[in-house]
Protein backbone atom coordinates (compact mmCIF):
# COMPACT_ATOMS: atom_id res chain seq x y z
CA UNK A 1 0.00 0.00 0.00
CA UNK A 2 1.62 3.50 -1.07
CA UNK A 3 1.35 6.41 1.78
CA UNK A 4 2.52 9.73 1.53
CA UNK A 5 6.07 10.83 2.71
CA UNK A 6 6.69 13.93 5.08
CA UNK A 7 7.06 17.34 3.20
CA UNK A 8 10.12 18.10 1.86
CA UNK A 9 11.48 21.75 1.97
CA UNK A 10 14.97 20.71 0.19
CA UNK A 11 16.18 24.32 -1.36
CA UNK A 12 17.45 22.35 -4.07
CA UNK A 13 13.65 21.99 -5.62
CA UNK A 14 11.50 25.07 -6.68
CA UNK A 15 8.59 23.93 -4.55
CA UNK A 16 7.71 21.69 -1.74
CA UNK A 17 6.01 18.46 -2.23
CA UNK A 18 5.43 15.24 -1.35
CA UNK A 19 5.88 11.89 -2.50
CA UNK A 20 4.43 8.08 -2.61
CA UNK A 21 6.04 5.90 -0.61
CA UNK A 22 7.97 3.77 -1.57
CA UNK A 23 9.08 5.16 -4.52
CA UNK A 24 10.76 2.73 -7.27
CA UNK A 25 14.31 1.89 -6.69
CA UNK A 26 14.52 3.13 -10.60
CA UNK A 27 11.40 5.08 -11.71
CA UNK A 28 10.69 4.49 -15.63
CA UNK A 29 8.34 7.67 -15.42
CA UNK A 30 7.44 10.73 -13.74
CA UNK A 31 3.73 11.64 -12.84
CA UNK A 32 3.30 15.35 -11.12
CA UNK A 33 0.07 16.01 -9.91
CA UNK A 34 -1.46 19.62 -8.96
CA UNK A 35 -3.64 20.32 -6.26
CA UNK A 36 -6.83 22.72 -6.96
CA UNK A 37 -6.93 26.21 -5.31
CA UNK A 38 -6.99 25.99 -1.64
CA UNK A 39 -6.51 22.65 -1.82
CA UNK A 40 -3.03 20.87 -0.68
CA UNK A 41 -0.48 18.60 -2.06
CA UNK A 42 -2.48 15.40 -0.16
CA UNK A 43 -5.78 16.03 -2.28
CA UNK A 44 -4.66 13.09 -5.28
CA UNK A 45 -2.98 11.51 -3.23
CA UNK A 46 -5.64 8.44 -3.69
CA UNK A 47 -5.22 8.92 -7.61
CA UNK A 48 -1.26 8.69 -7.36
CA UNK A 49 -1.63 5.78 -5.40
CA UNK A 50 -3.47 3.87 -8.51
CA UNK A 51 -0.38 4.46 -11.11
CA UNK A 52 1.38 1.71 -11.90
CA UNK A 53 4.51 0.97 -9.22
CA UNK A 54 7.42 2.19 -11.97
CA UNK A 55 6.25 5.49 -12.10
CA UNK A 56 7.49 8.11 -9.42
CA UNK A 57 4.34 10.59 -8.05
CA UNK A 58 5.84 13.75 -7.29
CA UNK A 59 2.19 16.06 -5.30
CA UNK A 60 4.25 19.63 -5.19
CA UNK A 61 2.61 22.28 -2.98
CA UNK A 62 0.63 25.46 -4.60
CA UNK A 63 3.26 28.65 -3.14
CA UNK A 64 0.53 30.77 -2.16
CA UNK A 65 -0.77 29.87 1.14
CA UNK A 66 -4.82 30.65 1.53
CA UNK A 67 -4.74 28.96 5.15
CA UNK A 68 -2.95 26.84 7.59
CA UNK A 69 -3.10 23.96 5.25
CA UNK A 70 -5.01 25.84 2.16
CA UNK A 71 -3.03 26.52 -0.72
CA UNK A 72 -3.46 27.52 -4.33
CA UNK A 73 -1.32 28.33 -7.53
CA UNK A 74 -3.02 31.59 -8.12
CA UNK A 75 -5.59 33.98 -6.47
CA UNK A 76 -8.74 34.31 -8.08
CA UNK A 77 -12.53 35.91 -7.59
CA UNK A 78 -15.33 34.47 -9.62
CA UNK A 79 -17.72 37.29 -11.44
CA UNK A 80 -20.37 37.15 -13.59
CA UNK A 81 -18.01 37.62 -15.86
CA UNK A 82 -15.88 34.62 -15.76
CA UNK A 83 -12.60 33.85 -13.66
CA UNK A 84 -11.12 37.04 -12.85
CA UNK A 85 -6.97 35.65 -11.94
CA UNK A 86 -4.46 37.70 -10.40
CA UNK A 87 -1.99 36.68 -13.43
CA UNK A 88 1.53 37.44 -12.57
CA UNK A 89 1.00 34.48 -9.50
CA UNK A 90 -0.40 32.17 -12.44
CA UNK A 91 2.68 33.17 -14.26
CA UNK A 92 5.02 32.73 -11.15
CA UNK A 93 3.47 29.53 -10.27
CA UNK A 94 3.75 28.16 -14.53
CA UNK A 95 7.75 29.38 -14.49
CA UNK A 96 8.10 27.60 -10.74
CA UNK A 97 6.67 24.36 -12.25
CA UNK A 98 8.49 24.32 -15.67
CA UNK A 99 11.84 24.37 -13.08
CA UNK A 100 10.86 22.13 -10.54
CA UNK A 101 9.96 19.46 -13.20
CA UNK A 102 13.82 19.80 -14.58
CA UNK A 103 14.79 19.89 -11.16
CA UNK A 104 12.86 16.12 -10.42
CA UNK A 105 14.41 14.89 -14.03
CA UNK A 106 17.62 15.48 -13.50
CA UNK A 107 17.62 14.08 -9.67
CA UNK A 108 15.98 11.03 -10.46
CA UNK A 109 17.24 10.72 -14.33
CA UNK A 110 14.03 10.56 -15.95
CA UNK A 111 13.51 12.47 -19.14
CA UNK A 112 10.36 14.62 -20.78
CA UNK A 113 9.79 11.65 -22.93
CA UNK A 114 8.84 9.88 -19.69
CA UNK A 115 7.00 12.63 -17.88
CA UNK A 116 2.93 13.57 -17.46
CA UNK A 117 2.01 16.49 -15.67
CA UNK A 118 -1.82 16.68 -14.79
CA UNK A 119 -3.86 18.33 -11.86
CA UNK A 120 -7.37 18.85 -10.99
CA UNK A 121 -9.03 22.30 -11.56
CA UNK A 122 -6.48 25.09 -10.98
CA UNK A 123 -3.88 22.18 -10.77
CA UNK A 124 -5.08 21.57 -14.24
CA UNK A 125 -4.84 24.74 -15.54
CA UNK A 126 -1.17 24.93 -14.29
CA UNK A 127 -0.60 21.32 -16.16
CA UNK A 128 -1.86 23.35 -19.47
CA UNK A 129 0.02 26.21 -18.93
CA UNK A 130 3.26 23.65 -18.23
CA UNK A 131 3.05 22.01 -21.51
CA UNK A 132 1.98 24.32 -23.67
CA UNK A 133 4.58 26.99 -22.94
CA UNK A 134 7.47 24.22 -22.24
CA UNK A 135 6.14 20.91 -24.12
CA UNK A 136 10.40 20.29 -23.99
CA UNK A 137 9.77 19.20 -20.15
CA UNK A 138 6.88 16.91 -20.51
CA UNK A 139 5.09 14.86 -23.16
CA UNK A 140 1.80 14.87 -21.78
CA UNK A 141 -0.69 16.41 -19.51
CA UNK A 142 -4.25 16.34 -18.27
CA UNK A 143 -6.90 19.01 -16.81
CA UNK A 144 -9.41 17.97 -14.85
CA UNK A 145 -12.19 19.81 -14.43
CA UNK A 146 -10.12 22.94 -15.17
CA UNK A 147 -9.22 25.08 -18.01
CA UNK A 148 -6.40 26.79 -20.14
CA UNK A 149 -6.10 30.24 -19.46
CA UNK A 150 -6.91 32.45 -22.52
CA UNK A 151 -3.99 34.83 -21.22
CA UNK A 152 -1.65 31.90 -21.91
CA UNK A 153 -1.75 32.64 -25.85
CA UNK A 154 1.58 35.07 -26.16
CA UNK A 155 3.56 32.26 -24.18
CA UNK A 156 2.45 29.58 -26.38
CA UNK A 157 5.62 27.29 -27.77
CA UNK A 158 5.89 26.69 -31.67
CA UNK A 159 3.39 24.53 -33.60
CA UNK A 160 6.25 22.44 -33.95
CA UNK A 161 7.15 21.54 -30.69
CA UNK A 162 3.33 21.73 -29.75
CA UNK A 163 2.80 18.60 -31.99
CA UNK A 164 4.57 16.09 -30.15
CA UNK A 165 2.27 16.69 -27.08
CA UNK A 166 -0.20 14.77 -26.16
CA UNK A 167 -3.36 16.27 -24.23
CA UNK A 168 -6.62 14.90 -22.07
CA UNK A 169 -9.12 17.40 -20.93
CA UNK A 170 -11.98 15.61 -18.34
CA UNK A 171 -14.74 17.80 -16.90
CA UNK A 172 -18.34 17.39 -15.37
CA UNK A 173 -21.53 18.90 -17.64
CA UNK A 174 -23.06 20.01 -14.44
CA UNK A 175 -19.71 22.04 -13.09
CA UNK A 176 -20.46 24.70 -11.21
CA UNK A 177 -17.35 26.60 -10.57
CA UNK A 178 -15.90 26.12 -14.06
CA UNK A 179 -19.04 25.83 -16.75
CA UNK A 180 -18.54 22.70 -18.97
CA UNK A 181 -17.97 25.67 -22.39
CA UNK A 182 -14.52 25.98 -20.80
CA UNK A 183 -13.59 22.33 -21.83
CA UNK A 184 -15.12 23.11 -25.17
CA UNK A 185 -12.81 26.24 -25.26
CA UNK A 186 -9.98 24.03 -24.56
CA UNK A 187 -11.29 21.18 -26.57
CA UNK A 188 -11.20 23.72 -29.61
CA UNK A 189 -8.21 25.48 -29.12
CA UNK A 190 -5.86 21.95 -28.90
CA UNK A 191 -7.45 21.18 -32.12
CA UNK A 192 -6.45 24.82 -33.60
CA UNK A 193 -2.64 24.22 -32.04
CA UNK A 194 -2.35 20.76 -33.48
CA UNK A 195 -2.15 19.44 -29.87
CA UNK A 196 -3.28 15.69 -30.49
CA UNK A 197 -5.96 15.21 -27.29
CA UNK A 198 -9.10 13.76 -26.01
CA UNK A 199 -12.02 15.16 -24.56
CA UNK A 200 -14.80 13.38 -22.02
CA UNK A 201 -17.56 14.94 -19.97
CA UNK A 202 -19.48 13.41 -17.54
CA UNK A 203 -22.99 14.02 -15.81
CA UNK A 204 -21.17 15.75 -12.94
CA UNK A 205 -20.51 18.74 -10.84
CA UNK A 206 -17.10 20.39 -9.47
CA UNK A 207 -15.44 17.22 -8.28
CA UNK A 208 -13.43 14.21 -9.50
CA UNK A 209 -15.60 11.04 -9.62
CA UNK A 210 -14.85 7.84 -9.55
CA UNK A 211 -15.53 7.43 -13.57
CA UNK A 212 -13.18 10.57 -14.23
CA UNK A 213 -10.79 8.85 -12.17
CA UNK A 214 -10.37 5.57 -13.80
CA UNK A 215 -10.73 7.06 -17.42
CA UNK A 216 -7.65 9.26 -16.41
CA UNK A 217 -5.74 6.20 -15.06
CA UNK A 218 -6.55 4.44 -18.19
CA UNK A 219 -5.28 6.98 -20.51
CA UNK A 220 -1.90 7.93 -18.77
CA UNK A 221 -1.16 3.83 -19.26
CA UNK A 222 -1.87 4.47 -22.83
CA UNK A 223 0.68 6.93 -22.94
CA UNK A 224 3.67 5.62 -24.48
CA UNK A 225 6.89 7.48 -25.17
CA UNK A 226 7.39 9.37 -28.62
CA UNK A 227 11.50 9.01 -29.08
CA UNK A 228 13.08 11.98 -30.00
CA UNK A 229 11.57 14.83 -28.78
CA UNK A 230 12.62 19.09 -29.44
CA UNK A 231 15.37 20.63 -27.25
CA UNK A 232 14.35 24.38 -28.07
CA UNK A 233 11.63 26.29 -26.34
CA UNK A 234 9.17 28.51 -28.30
Amino acid sequence: MKTLSAPSNDSAFALAFRTLQPPPDKPTSLLVLLHGVGGNETNLAALGAEVDSNTLVVLPRGPITLGSTAFGWFRVAFSGNGPQIVASEADASRRSLIDFIGQLQQAHGIDAAHTVVAGFSQGGILSASVALTAPERVTAFAVLAGRILPELEPLLASPEHLSALRGYIAHGTHDDKLPVSWAQRSDDWLTRLGVAHETKLYPTGHELGAPMCADFLAWLSREEPRGNRPTAGR
